[in-house]
């Protein structure tokens, strides 16, 4: 079966089940999965009943969609994303992306866990992305392009929606929270960077750096959705911070900063046109 083909499936499968068209999509990081659980009147759909949907393997992963309500939008979360790492090709780990815009919303926001490498970050910070560097070896839209997908060429001089960038920084104003903001570099991963690799992310401009988003973001990019872009800030970098690095700690520090998290994630759902 070739690749439209499976997408159409697996639309037509969600399409089956859900009560209302979704307006907003949300990809849940590491440790963030809990604002999937703010979603009123849930519908919950296992990734391995969903045909061609691949399955997360990482902790803090629970890897579902779920369907609902959220800040007075229908929204379909996923609840545990897919990396590169855990040996997925990236048209596996983009392919929700696919199905999103295949079941017609417009509008993607992407969550992760980062690590801090901007001096004046700190552990418990909220990142505003508004760019990234890809530096995972590959690019999701790499073979044959569909034009109904999105151009061969797509631009990515915004990738991050300025609009949505601007509404977020008035909101957390609003809210009396500190935004930080920056430029996330996406690396291959499982392991962690070396203090010398920091100090070359550094050089080239970043500002967090993580093992997910950038693919998922350059699909969006190709399929015409508006992208907003948050890290959680959860530990800084090798170099940066204590001697060592774990996951342990990533997901130590998105408990402590959920409800900063999950009420800016909210109000901007709210604010959204």
């Amino acid at each position: 079966m070739d690749f439209q083909s499976k997408l159409q499936e697996t639309a037509s499968f969600l399409d089956q089940i859900k009560k209302a068209k979704p307006r907003v999509g949300l990809i849940l990081g590491s440790g963030l999965g809990v604002l999937a659980e703010e979603i009123a009147n849930p519908q919950k759909v296992p990734y391995r009943e969903i045909p061609h949907f691949p399955v997360s393997t990482v902790e803090g992963h629970a890897g579902q969609l779920v369907w609902g309500q959220l800040g007075g939008k229908t929204v379909v979360a996923m609840q545990g994303r897919f990396h590169y790492y855990e040996g997925y090709e990236l048209e596996e780990v983009t392919y929700p992306v696919r199905v999103m815009h295949e079941l017609g919303l417009n509008t993607l926001l992407v969550t992760n866990a980062a690590g801090g490498i901007n001096p004046d970050f700190h552990a418990g910070d909220l990142m505003l992305i508004t760019d990234h560097i890809n530096l995972i070896g590959a690019n999701p839209l790499r073979g044959r392009n569909v034009a109904s997908q999105g151009a061969r060429f797509p631009d990515m001089t915004e990738a991050y929606s300025k609009e949505l960038r601007v509404l977020t920084e008035k909101t957390a104003e609003e809210l009396d929270y500190s935004l930080q903001k920056g430029v996330y570099a996406g690396v291959f991963g499982p392991s962690y960077e070396t203090p010398a690799e920091i100090k070359y992310l550094q050089t080239i401009g970043a500002d967090a750096v993580g093992m997910s988003t950038v693919p998922e973001v350059i699909v969006a990019g190709h399929a015409g959705l508006k992208v907003l872009g948050i890290s959680c800030i959860t530990n800084m970098a090798a170099g940066l911070g204590h001697a060592r690095l774990s996951h342990d700690e990533v997901m130590d520090t998105a408990d402590k900063t959920k409800a900063k998290f999950l009420s800016l994630v909210r109000e901007v759902i709210e604010k959204m046109v």
